[in-house]
This record gives structure tokens, C-alpha cells and sequence, in this order.
């Protein structure tokens, strides 16, 4: 038998309603320990015509809060849907479904299922996943510098990456001997040279494992991935903090201690927030929203989508960032050719902070970091260029490394750096916040 709690309404006869919950015990085995009203009385007299001695009749005036409550004294193995429309429209079932997972709960309507992604326990020290909401987000970005922040604070830190372009077996990389020529030896060996594990590695100077993964859930299970392998291979090094970084809206199937939650602004707050993107939220203790600036996002677009967190989750932690180049290489007074992932329209806020910090002068740009064909026809426009600055991206290794190489000129690459966008907030003090809580769990 598992344990089960029913979500039910008064647009159901009350009879109607029992003879369901009966059945579903007998055929299926799902032990009734709750029946959790939702709402409507066209049908429903008096709730008392539910009740019974054999489960918890629960009415709740905020329906996500009342039943992670619910869920949290019950313990329930299945939140069974009992309801629909009208009670019940799309958005509220996928909110409600997000506080399920969150706690461990499968839930369950009359044609769906979503399952709790799979965690195994693997990592016995402390341990943050880093995950997000979608695909270029900055959740690279943002493990690194948590990574950095850790190292300094005197943590011996290790960072798994899992990535669509990762290796089909975990590969560990020690930071300390990653540079453009090795970069361009693990490209000659067949591998991805841009995969996430190697710019963590690249910018952090810190030992990386990295794996792969193909295909994502909406609650953001791998289908095919060999990270918790990698999570094996972090473990046994016996490190003294581990980061596992998700990979586009997939999360790291191996158990944390914590989580931050990697949201751009620039990105549709639908996509973000609404159908299983709250269950990101309420699995993390903090969350880093990206890009909150404009030409991505306005004040009122960033204010909002920070409101929303909240009323997903009261108690997270919230820091609001922008991405800023910062080379790994002096370049000052050279003639540089970016080439980026960032949109066009990030172009004038980049060039003119790469000229005022750096001294360099920006010659070119390109935002076709993920299109090899016009990445290439634009370095070779590039004839002015001394140096190309590109991030670890997409094809930053075979395709402007190897023509900067061609050449004879120079590649440097650049760390997409996270700064606070509000006067006064500091993100290493937003990665302390977290670490404090994970460091109680562990």
C-alpha cells in the first residue's frame, strides 16, 4: 500500500468523491491518509459528508502553501488529483505539483504523472548544485565563482559539470594546467573543448569533473546521463566541498545539502516560473537572477520576476547580477576582436566596458558564437584584430582558437564575471548566506 493524499472539490457529489478514494485503495493499493479540499460547493453541502475517521480532512485558504503543509505532517508517497476545472486550471495543477515533487511526492492525475527526480546519495560532505531555468542562464558562470569564493574561504572545492557536449566517460581536469594549447589538445583527442567542466576549470584554477547528459523532464530528470558516475568520482578525491552544475533546465541527479537556482531575466518569466519551474525554486535556498539590466529586462520586468521568487518561496535568498567580460589576459592597448554568446544588443555595454577597463581597443565584435559557419566568415572579416577574446562557449576552441592559431594571433579567453546589479550587495556574501545553510544540513 502506499500512502496517499487526495486532492478533492465540491464540484465532485460527496459520494462520488468516497466511492473514488474506495477504489483507488482497493485496485491500486493507495492508502488514503488525507483528503485535501480544494475549493467549489456546488455539490459539496457540508465538508463533513468526507470525513472519516480513517484520514485527515484538510482545508486550506492558500492552496500551495496548505498543501506543502499537508504534505510535510502526512508524509505521502502520492498526491492523487481528484479534481479539474474549473477548481483546478492548468497553472494552479502545476504549482501544486511543484510543492509535491519538492517534498518528495509523486503526483498523480487521471493521465499524468510527475515523478521526484531521482537523487542518489552519494556526496557525504557539504554540496550545492548549481541549476537554472534554461540555457544560457549563467549557471557556469555562477558555479565558478561560488567555487572561487569557497577556495578562498580555504575549501579544497571540486566542480562537476554535466553537459550536452560532455565525455562519455567522467573526466577529471585539474585547473592548474588548463590554457589555450590544452584546449586545443583535448579538441585534436575528440572531445568537446567547450564543455562546461573545462571553463570551470579554465577560470577557476580548480580540479573539474566532467559528464554528459541527453534530454531533460520538466521536473529537470536527466533521461541519459553518466553525472552521478562523475559525483562518484568527485567523492573519492576527498575534497572538502563538491559543486554540481546542472546542465540547461536538467538538475544534477545526485543529493545536495543545498541548491541555488540560476534565473535570467531576459528570459520569458512563463518559461521560468510557470509550469514546473516553481519546484526549481522551492529545492533552493537562493537564487541568482541574471541579466537584470537592460536591454534584457527593465526595473519593473526585474522587480517583478524577484516578486514572484518570493511568493514561490518566502525565505530564499536573492541577489540580482549582470555578466561583465573579464579577460584571463592582459590585453591592454591591442586591437581585440570579441566573440561572445551574448545577444547583439549587449554589444555597445561590452565594448565599452572591455575598453575603459582593460585599455584595449574593441576592433570587432561577433554574437555567432553558436553558428560555426558565420562565427567563421566574421573572424575572417576580423583582419585588424591582434588578439580574439571569446568565451568558453559553443565553438570558442574549434573554430576561433584554430583560426586564431591559422593566423598566428593571439586567443585569450574571458570569464563571463557575475556582478551585483544593486548598489551595496555583494555576491560573495549571498554565497556565505547559502553555504551557512548547507553547512547546517551536513
Amino acid at each position: 500500500m502506499r500512502r496517499a493524499l487526495f486532492l478533492v472539490d465540491g464540484e465532485h457529489h460527496p459520494s462520488t468523491i468516497l466511492d473514488a478514494v474506495l477504489q483507488l485503495e482497493e485496485v491500486e493499493g493507495l492508502l488514503p491518509v488525507g483528503l485535501f479540499f480544494l475549493g467549489g460547493t456546488e455539490k459539496m453541502p457540508d465538508l463533513d459528508a468526507l470525513a472519516s475517521p480513517r484520514w485527515e480532512l484538510v482545508v486550506a485558504g492558500d492552496l500551495p502553501a496548505g498543501l506543502a503543509a499537508c504534505v510535510d505532517r502526512l508524509n505521502p508517497e502520492v498526491v492523487v488529483d481528484l479534481s479539474d476545472l474549473p477548481v483546478l486550471d492548468a497553472g494552479t495543477r502545476f504549482s501544486l505539483a511543484s510543492v509535491a515533487l519538492a517534498r518528495g511526492a509523486t503526483y498523480r492525475g487521471a493521465d499524468f504523472e510527475f515523478r521526484p527526480p531521482r537523487r542518489e546519495r552519494i556526496l557525504t560532505g557539504p554540496s550545492c548544485a548549481v541549476i537554472g531555468t534554461g540555457k544560457r542562464c549563467g549557471k557556469t558562470a555562477v558555479s565558478a565563482e561560488m567555487a572561487r569564493c569557497l577556495s578562498e574561504w580555504g575549501y579544497r572545492t571540486v566542480v562537476v559539470a554535466m553537459g550536452r557536449g560532455g565525455p562519455p566517460e567522467p573526466y577529471l581536469v585539474d585547473g592548474r594546467g588548463v590554457d589555450g594549447a590544452f584546449l586545443l589538445g583535448e579538441l585534436s583527442k575528440g572531445f568537446h573543448a567547450a564543455s562546461d567542466h573545462y571553463e570551470d576549470a579554465l577560470v577557476t584554477g580548480l580540479t573539474t569533473v566532467g559528464s554528459r547528459r541527453c534530454g531533460g523532464g520538466m521536473a529537470g530528470q536527466p533521461f541519459v546521463t553518466n553525472c552521478a558516475e562523475a559525483a562518484r568520482l568527485a567523492e573519492s578525491l576527498g575534497m572538502d566541498a563538491v559543486i554540481m552544475e546542472g546542465s540547461g533546465s536538467s538538475i544534477p541527479p545526485v543529493e545536495t545539502r543545498g541548491a541555488v537556482c540560476v534565473i535570467s531575466a531576459a528570459q520569458d518569466p512563463r518559461d521560468a516560473l510557470e509550469y514546473l519551474g516553481p519546484y526549481r525554486v522551492l529545492i533552493s535556498d537562493g537564487v541568482v537572477i541574471t541579466m537584470a539590466e537592460e536591454p534584457f529586462a527593465d526595473p519593473r520586468r526585474v522587480s517583478s520576476l524577484r516578486e514572484r521568487i518570493k511568493r514561490i518561496k518566502d525565505e530564499i535568498l536573492t541577489i540580482e547580477t549582470v555578466f561583465r567580460p573579464h579577460p584571463l589576459k592582459p590585453i591592454g592597448g591591442k586591437k581585440v576582436f570579441l566573440a561572445a554568446t551574448a545577444p547583439p544588443e549587449a554589444g555597445d555595454v561590452l565594448r565599452d566596458y572591455l575598453e575603459e577597463k582593460t585599455g584595449c581597443r574593441v576592433a570587432g565584435m561577433s554574437f555567432n558564437l553558436n553558428d560555426r559557419r558565420a562565427l567563421r566568415r566574421e573572424l575572417e572579416e576580423a583582419r585588424d584584430a591582434e588578439v580574439f577574446l571569446t568565451e568558453l562557449k559553443a565553438a570558442a576552441v574549434d573554430t576561433v582558437a584554430r583560426y586564431a592559431e591559422e593566423t598566428g594571433r593571439e586567443v585569450v579567453y574571458f570569464h563571463n564575471l557575475p556582478i551585483p546589479a544593486r548598489p551595496g550587495e555583494r555576491l560573495e556574501d549571498f554565497f556565505r548566506a547559502v553555504w551557512e545553510r548547507v553547512l547546517e544540513r551536513t
